[in-house]
């Protein structure tokens, strides 16, 4: 029994792109919408995993869903649940890897202190 249940809890797990295959374009493509901005300025700044629920975005919970999807597959967010909530973790080193500054640059831009 707790082999099913650990089936199917992995089973619910997105698949995440290895981030040596995702190119600039894909991330930059990511980034221009200001809801996806707003995602990965939130994850940055909480530095921790954050449900999809607790960050605060103008749009409805099916386009907040999307928004998270293309943040995925552009290989800037890792999701993953604990319990029943969905958590997302900004893949911050391995985006610093391939992309150095990347992510200071958007923050500083899009999200001043």
């Amino acid at each position: 029994m707790a082999t099913a249940r650990k089936a199917s809890r992995d089973e619910r797990i997105p698949a995440h792109p290895d981030i040596g295959t995702i190119g600039l374009q894909q991330v930059l493509e990511a980034l221009v919408d200001p809801v996806r901005r707003r995602i990965v300025g939130e994850l940055y700044a909480a530095g921790q995993d954050l449900a999809c629920g607790t960050i605060d975005l103008p749009v409805s919970k099916s386009t907040a869903t999307h928004h998270f999807h293309v943040l995925r597959e552009a290989g800037l967010i890792r999701q993953h649940y604990t319990g029943t909530s969905r958590m997302n973790a900004l893949r911050r080193d391995e985006i610093e890897e391939a992309f150095p500054g990347l992510l200071d640059a958007l923050i500083a831009r899009h999200h001043p202190k």
